[in-house]
């Protein structure tokens, strides 16, 4: 399993986001300070507090507005899901940070979530993800 740990401003608030682009809150591990929100039944991810992430760290908590420090890519099963969970963003306060992008094997959008969080929603082609996609074949031959 994969969880990802992600410090918010307002766990309430982000986890309005997160439910709005189709995540669950696994209530078992939330509370005040964090949300637990279920992307699948393998990826999580926790919103938690200033207060609450820094114990796990002696970093400085980056602001994401301004900084990047991981940017999330998800996958998705057609173009439709990638502009749907693009548009679900944006509505619920996120921003989109490009265009779309159209490679022919694949597509994808970019959003951040209301902390400034970076996310990639994509769709690729089943056979270009299996073999690469041909230009790259094309460049190792």
């Amino acid at each position: 399993m994969i969880f990802v740990n992600l410090p918010v401003a307002d766990v309430a608030a982000s986890t309005a986001f997160y439910e709005a682009i189709g995540m669950v809150k696994n209530e078992k591990f939330s509370n005040a300070q964090a949300s637990a929100m279920n992307w699948s039944d393998t990826i999580h991810f926790m919103l938690l507090d200033h207060a609450f992430y820094a114990t796990f760290t002696d970093k400085k908590i980056i602001d994401a507005k301004t900084s990047s420090g991981m940017l999330i890519a998800l996958s998705l099963d057609s173009r439709t899901d990638v502009d749907a969970i693009t548009q679900a963003a944006v509505t619920a306060g996120g921003t989109e940070l490009h265009d779309p992008e159209d490679m022919g094997f694949m597509y994808s959008r970019a959003f951040a979530d209301p902390d400034g969080h970076g996310f990639g929603p994509f769709w690729m082609d089943p056979a270009a993800a299996e073999n690469g996609p041909e230009h790259m074949a094309d460049a190792a031959a």
